[in-house]
């Protein structure tokens, strides 16, 4: 049976979110702080944690923080703060999805199940891929850069798994929020943009003017495996 654990501080909401998940079929945990809740995430080993933000003993950022750490297991931020710099924050420091209160149980639910589906399916078969001094092995989930090893979060990972499987295919904005975010995030095209932009910092010699990840102008973005 796949956990998940929540954050959250008011308890109505908590008890609403559990009751829902456990109809799913999913054994659930919950914490009332950010202390409690690292505990419990540490003990319990969730395969998914919901968080809320504004908690009484620190910014739920402040946790993702502290998980990214030591797990790449997908968070799932549910926050009534609704400024896109929040979400950039929050996605930067490496939450996988955002959700704005007040908000839908089923779209939750929706989400959270695509969650579930994506990590399982994250492990891929045995391809070491390379890009120039690059190289990126499938099975072990590891990248290196001249052989050092290159620290993606989960959704960076994701998102270059999807344009390996669909390189020297131009991949538009909604195909690649479909595919590494879910159907839930059609307008939220900045997103793909913080993103594409990390995996630029981290795997380009020289990200503003690129060698692999390439922008088409309006469309989406391509990569490009250049010929051994």
């Amino acid at each position: 049976m796949k956990t998940i654990l929540i954050i959250e501080d008011e308890a109505h909401i908590a008890r609403f979110i559990k009751s829902a998940m456990e109809q799913e079929g999913y054994q659930v945990y919950a914490a009332d702080s950010s202390q409690r809740g690292l505990i419990e995430a540490a003990s319990r080993r969730p395969d998914l944690l919901i968080l809320d933000l504004g908690l009484p003993d620190a910014d739920g950022c402040d946790v993702i923080s502290d998980i990214r750490a030591w797990s790449s297991l997908p968070i799932l931020v549910l926050s009534a703060r609704s400024d896109e710099q929040d979400k950039i924050r929050a996605l930067n420091l490496g939450a996988d999805d955002y959700l704005v209160k007040p908000f839908s149980m089923g779209e939750l639910i929706a989400r959270v199940n695509a969650q579930m589906r994506r990590w399982q399916a994250s492990y891929e078969a045995p391809v070491v891929l390379a890009l120039g001094n690059v190289t990126i092995d499938l099975a072990q989930r590891q990248v290196k850069k001249n052989g050092t090893d290159i620290h993606l979060t989960p959704i960076e990972y994701r998102l270059l798994t999807v344009l390996i499987k669909n390189a020297e295919k131009v991949m538009t904005h909604q195909q690649l929020l479909n595919d590494v975010w879910g159907k839930g995030h059609n307008h939220q095209e900045h997103y793909v943009r913080i993103f594409m932009s990390n995996l630029r910092q981290k795997l380009e010699d020289n990200p503003s003017r690129p060698s692999y990840f390439f922008t088409e102008i309006g469309v989406g973005y391509k990569l490009h495996i250049p010929k051994s």
